[in-house]
């Protein structure tokens, strides 16, 4: 029988905790999925959030300033509250754009933090009735539920034209003048797909990408996947190379394939000496 419950962590009450928190919305979220009348407006970032966005976050705070009153909350919709070195950090629904058009692919993150650490994250997407969870030093686990879950573990792939890349889209990347060294990336891997979001995290987390990596992200979408992916026995840090989720962008790997990731995607675009793509295209063509 496997424990995937957190163990001997000290968080596992939190995270026993982080799964009842998802128990009370998951239905509430898939009641609202692919209805009539979902209310969607446009925020300042110029992304949508729908009524089911503020509806579950408005739920998950108003359990935590029951059940933990002296924990702060960060969520995407309303900002911070509270103070304290514990932080409950969520995402209402990770992936609305994909909500909003009917693709089941979207989530509810919730992490909690302990000073700079992600010691607890859940990721619940009810529209692929799965959930993925850690505990720090308790591992990774996907599954239904506690008492119906399996190991994660990330691949051991060490070579680049044999490793998968997920990613969410291109346009954050020339957004950032990264287009090329992301570019010169996909070029490098053996496939490359874009599964986005949440899931690229996920499925690294279970070994079946590589790689995951987005230029600019924020800390509720990525606190959750993190703890889950270091569980898993990968690695998660900025572009820059610092460990964790703060730092605005995201390189998630299964870990002997990160320093290569991160060169490449650092790397000066105007040194290359490969033959450009048309240079390239052309000549297959004679």
């Amino acid at each position: 029988m496997v424990d995937a419950s957190g163990g001997p962590s000290r968080f596992a009450e939190d995270l026993r905790l982080a799964h009842a928190l998802a128990d009370g919305v998951d239905s509430m979220a898939l009641e609202r999925f692919r209805a009539q009348g979902l209310t969607i407006s446009t925020k300042a970032d110029q992304t949508p959030v729908t009524d089911v966005d503020r509806t579950i976050e408005d739920a998950l705070r108003s359990t935590l300033s029951r059940v933990r009153p002296r924990d702060a909350v960060l969520g995407e919709e309303y900002g911070e509250s509270g103070h304290g070195s514990r932080r409950w950090v969520i995402d209402p629904i990770d992936g609305t754009k994909n909500f909003v058009r009917g693709v089941p692919v979207w989530a509810v993150l919730i992490a909690l933090m302990d000073g700079n650490d992600v010691v607890v994250g859940l990721v619940a997407a009810p529209g692929l009735q799965r959930r993925w969870w850690a505990c720090k030093d308790g591992g990774a686990w996907t599954g239904r539920s506690l008492s119906a879950a399996s190991r994660c573990e990330v691949s051991s792939v060490a070579s680049m034209p044999d490793a998968f890349l997920s990613y969410s889209s291109l346009g954050g990347w020339a957004e950032r003048y990264r287009l090329e060294n992301f570019l010169h990336l996909t070029r490098s891997v053996g496939r490359t797909r874009a599964y986005g979001d949440f899931w690229s995290y996920m499925l690294l987390a279970q070994g079946a990408v590589d790689i995951a990596c987005e230029p600019e992200v924020s800390l509720w979408d990525l606190a959750a996947p993190s703890v889950i992916v270091t569980e898993a026995g990968g690695r998660f840090t900025d572009l820059s190379g610092a460990e964790g989720p703060a730092g605005g962008s995201a390189v998630a790997t299964n870990g002997p394939l990160h320093d290569g990731v991160l060169e490449l995607l650092s790397r000066d675009p105007s040194q290359d000496d490969e033959p450009k793509p048309e240079e390239t295209a052309t000549e297959s063509s004679e």
